[in-house]
C-alpha cells in the first residue's frame, strides 16, 4: 500500500490509543507536523490503573503515565475539539488546528443509567474520576457498586482492600457475564465472597435515593434495596463517536473503520474504544475496549495514515486483577460458548479454558496460564477447525495436531 504522505496530522486524543500513534508516525520517520489534542489534562497514563492501583492509592498518576514526551509533537491538553471541517479541527478556546490526515481517537466514556443522578454518585472511567471516588469511600466506609463487568469487580476489590464493606449488584445472571462462562464466574463470586464482598445477580436498579441519614440506598424492580454511603455506577462505555458522527462518517456502536482504521472520509481515520473495526475470525464488526487493543490500533492507523503496511488486525485480550488473581482473556468469548479447560482446574484459580463454537476456536479465559492465551490466540486467527477430540492437558504443547 503506498500514498502520499500528509503534511500535517492531526489526533484528536491523548490516550494510549493518540499517543502510541503519534509515537509510531514518528518512529517511522514522519518529519510533517503532528498535533495531539486531548480534554484531559494529565499527560497519557496507562489507563487500566485507574480502576486497580490509582483507586487503592499505591500508585499516583504520575507513576502510572505512558511515557515520555514525543520529540517534535505539539501536546494540546484540556481543551476539547468541537467541529472538524474538511482542512482543519476547531477548538473550544477559539484555536483552529489545520490537517490533511485525521486520526479519531476520543475514546469513551462511562455509560450512565436514568434517574440515577444524586450526590455520591460515581463514576470511573478516567484519574480525575479517581480522587473523589477514593476520597468518599474513605469517608463512608461503604460501597455500592452497580455493574459486576470489569470494571465494577476491580473497583469492588479496591474498595474492600480500603476496608470498605462492599456490594456488588449485577443485571445478568452472573459477573464477567460478557467474557467469562457459568464455572469461571462462580469462581470470581466465590473469590470476591472469601475478600468480604456480597454480590446480587439478576438485579435490575430502578431508583436511588438520598435516606435522611446521608446514605443511598438503591431499589430494584422487584423491589428488593440496598444501601451505602457511597454508590459507584460501573454499566459499560459508550462510545465518544459524536466528533465523527457530525462530520457524516459511518456510526454504529462506534466509527465504522476497515482493516487499515480508514473511516467512510477519505483522510479521516479512527482508532482505539471509539474504533469499530471488522472481525475477520467470525464476521461483522467489534469494539476492542481494552488497552491492548487501543495500541494495536494506534499503530495500524498511523502506519496507514504513511501509506505502510499494516498487516492483519490483532486478535484483541486483556487482562483484569481482583484480589491478587490475575485474569487473562482473549478472542471473543461470551457466557453462552463451549469453554474446554486445556490445562489446570477452576476450582483452583489456576487453568486455561478455550471457548469454541461449534468447531470453531473464537477466545480463550485463564488465569496463571499467560504463555497460553498468547499461543492460543495464534491459533484464534489461524481460525482453523479445532478437533476437540484432542483438547486435554497436552493440547498446547502440541498445537499443530489440533487442526484436521
Amino acid at each position: 500500500m503506498t500514498t502520499r504522505q500528509p503534511s500535517n496530522v492531526v489526533i484528536v486524543g491523548t490516550g494510549a490509543t493518540g499517543y502510541t500513534a503519534a509515537k509510531v508516525l514518528r518512529a517511522e520517520g514522519f518529519t510533517g507536523s503532528v498535533t495531539l489534542i486531548g480534554n484531559e489534562q494529565e499527560a497519557t497514563y496507562r489507563r487500566p490503573a485507574v480502576s486497580k492501583e490509582l483507586l487503592l492509592g499505591t500508585k499516583s498518576v504520575d507513576q502510572v503515565q505512558l511515557g515520555a514526551a514525543i520529540d517534535g509533537v505539539d501536546v494540546r491538553t484540556g481543551v476539547t475539539a468541537t467541529a472538524v471541517t474538511d482542512s482543519a479541527v476547531q477548538l473550544d478556546n477559539g484555536d483552529q488546528v489545520p490537517y490533511d490526515a485525521l486520526l479519531l481517537a476520543t475514546g469513551s466514556r462511562a455509560r450512565q443509567l436514568d434517574r440515577l443522578g444524586s450526590g455520591h454518585v460515581f463514576s470511573l472511567r478516567t484519574a480525575a474520576d479517581v480522587a473523589p471516588l477514593h476520597a468518599d469511600i474513605l469517608r463512608t466506609g461503604s460501597l455500592l457498586v452497580i455493574g459486576g463487568g470489569l470494571i465494577g469487580c476491580e473497583a469492588a476489590a479496591a474498595a474492600r482492600s480500603l476496608g470498605a464493606e462492599v456490594t456488588v449488584l449485577e443485571a445478568a445472571s452472573a459477573p464477567l457475564n460478557r467474557i467469562a462462562p457459568a464455572a469461571i464466574s462462580q469462581m470470581y463470586r466465590d473469590l470476591h465472597a472469601d475478600n468480604g464482598i456480597t454480590m446480587h445477580t439478576a438485579v435490575s436498579v430502578t431508583e436511588l435515593e438520598k435516606l435522611p441519614d446521608g446514605t443511598l440506598r438503591a431499589t430494584a424492580q422487584d423491589e428488593r434495596s440496598w444501601s451505602a454511603g457511597t454508590v459507584l455506577v460501573s454499566v459499560g462505555s459508550v462510545a465518544n463517536i459524536e466528533l465523527g458522527a457530525d462530520m457524516g462518517l459511518e456510526t454504529a456502536s462506534g466509527i465504522l473503520v476497515d482493516a487499515a482504521m480508514r473511516t467512510s472520509a477519505a483522510g479521516i481515520y479512527a482508532a482505539g474504544d471509539v474504533a469499530e473495526v471488522p472481525n475477520s475470525v467470525l464476521g461483522g464488526t467489534y469494539r476492542s475496549e481494552h488497552w491492548n487493543g487501543a495500541v494495536d490500533q494506534a499503530t495500524r492507523a498511523a502506519r496507514s495514515i504513511l501509506g505502510l503496511d499494516v498487516g492483519d488486525l490483532d486478535v484483541p485480550w486483556g487482562w483484569s486483577t481482583q484480589h491478587g488473581v490475575n485474569l487473562q482473556f482473549a478472542g471473543w468469548t461470551s457466557a453462552d460458548d463451549e469453554y474446554v479447560v486445556v490445562r489446570g482446574s477452576i476450582e483452583d484459580r489456576r487453568f486455561t479454558a478455550c471457548a469454541l463454537r461449534g468447531d470453531t476456536l473464537v477466545g480463550a479465559v485463564g488465569v496463571g496460564y499467560p504463555k497460553d492465551i498468547r499461543q492460543i490466540r495464534s491459533l484464534i486467527a489461524r481460525a482453523d477447525p479445532i478437533d476437540r477430540n484432542l483438547l486435554g492437558e497436552d493440547w498446547l504443547d502440541q498445537p499443530h495436531a489440533v487442526v484436521r
